[in-house]
């Protein structure tokens, strides 16, 4: 691999007009086809042949690449082998509201209440105070939460910062809300100098705040006691909504020694977290709660007869599977288990950030965070084959649970003999990255020290 990737770099090599940060195309993939089976017997195991070859061949595939994977925040150290063989033969849906039971029987609506449960003992409130319900993944998470805040307030303003995930946006869309997007400091935190400044602009109508427990490219969490303040003292007292996106690090900051805490306890109206992420899992999952009184003002409307429930989810039928597998986990692992995997999780990023840095790669890791943000590589092929998430001059490493040191040793490595070939010549300057990560933290010929 690593030869191939150094052959396709002699061409850029030679022509230092190409751009930096090449952008990396999307990669067409093989298209199967479904053909009309035949009639008879070799015909049929024929066909049987043939569909197991493909799967052999796919299953080979995920293999390779679940051993290539640093880029996206997904924990692929689980196994529910087990679980999902007892339960493969059921169609399992969670029809409507979690708490009312339909008149479909095949459900898990116990395991999922008990999921809930959980979540909403770890983010402090009582469970005569809070609905929620298993999610397809954590853009519905936030979907819902933002669509309760504009029921809260009809006339309400969507803030939120701009290196904010991409699904609150598209919340803003569909909802037809006006959205202000607020600046960010480098390390990707939200501005709050910026965030008051446009606040003041429109301080006649209410605020539905997103605030991130964690940004997708930087991993940066933005101070939630602070924004409140805000709030409460720029006259918007009883007159805005927070929705919190804890997608990944909602689960992992709990376990952190001095990390801010994430509480109903504070004026919040929503959290949303992912269940693929931090516990692992091998369908997309996630988990929304909200305050019951807000939720009211959608299930007040959503009574559906031929369920003989109320729906007052984005789905509608909703994968039952998931439930189970997140109760699984959750019992498997408990609080004692996922503050172990937080703390190890730390001390890996940390540990790469170091390994960076002392390399000569322009590294930043920010505090209670996971992602380490490092010069994006010019080569797309390496990225595609470490799958790293980019955007701009940047990429990152999110350190989950499965990546160890060992893993982290071979990527640095790779990297390493790959940079040497990158900037041998010295036609192509390494990357400042000052503007993405700050100048402390970036190693280019002007700002290292």
């Amino acid at each position: 691999m690593v030869g191939s990737i150094a052959n396709s770099l002699m061409e850029l090599a030679e022509d230092n007009t190409k751009p930096m940060v090449p952008l990396v195309n999307n990669v067409g993939t093989t298209c199967l086809t479904i053909t009309e089976p035949e009639a008879g017997k070799e015909a049929v195991e024929a066909r049987d042949g043939s569909i197991e070859d493909v799967l052999v061949k796919y299953v080979e595939h995920l293999k390779e690449r679940t051993q290539h994977h640093l880029g996206y925040p997904y924990n692929l150290d689980f196994d529910y082998g087990t679980v999902i063989a007892k339960l493969s033969g059921f169609s399992i849906n969670n029809l409507g509201d979690p708490f009312i039971e339909s008149n479909y029987g095949v459900h898990s609506r116990q395991f999922e209440v008990a999921v809930l449960d959980w979540f909403a003992h770890l983010w402090e409130i009582k469970k005569q105070d809070y609905w929620g319900y298993v999610t397809s993944c954590g853009t519905e998470g936030n979907l819902h939460g933002i669509l309760v805040g504009r029921e809260v307030f009809p006339d309400g303003i969507l803030y939120a910062s701009k290196e904010t995930h991409y699904s609150v946006f598209k919340a803003a869309r569909m909802y037809r809300m006006e959205c202000v997007k607020v600046e960010t400091l480098v390390s990707g935190e939200i501005s709050l100098e910026d965030l008051e400044a446009k606040l003041l602009l429109n301080r006649n109508k209410p605020a539905i705040v997103n605030v991130n427990i964690g940004t997708t490219v930087k991993g940066a969490v933005d101070d939630l006691d602070k924004v409140i303040q805000i709030l409460e003292q720029n006259g918007f007292k009883d007159r805005f909504y927070i929705h919190c996106d804890s997608a990944l690090f909602g689960l992992m900051i709990p376990f952190f020694n001095q990390a801010p805490r994430i509480t109903f306890k504070k004026p919040i109206g929503s959290v949303s977290v992912s269940g693929h992420k931090f516990i692992g899992c091998p369908i997309p999952c996630g988990v929304v709660i909200t305050r019951s009184i807000y939720e009211k003002k959608l299930s007040d409307f959503n009574q559906v007869e031929y369920l003989a429930s109320v729906d007052s989810t984005i789905m509608g039928s909703r994968n039952g599977l998931a439930p189970v597998l997140l109760w699984h986990g959750l019992s498997r692992k408990g609080y004692k288990g996922l503050r172990k995997a937080a703390q190890k999780c730390l001390r890996n990023a940390i540990y790469l950030k170091e390994r960076l840095k002392e390399s000569g790669v322009s590294a930043l890791l920010n505090p209670m965070s996971s992602t380490v943000v490092f010069e994006r590589p010019i080569d797309p092929a390496f990225v595609q084959q470490w799958q790293l998430a980019c955007e701009g001059n940047i990429a990152h490493v999110v350190v989950m649970p499965n990546i160890t040191i060992v893993k982290i040793d071979e990527f640095i490595e790779e990297l390493l003999e790959m940079r040497e070939t990158w900037f041998r010549s010295g036609r192509i300057a390494k990357p400042c990255v000052a503007a993405e990560i700050g100048r402390e933290n970036c190693l280019c010929e002007l700002h290292k020290i």
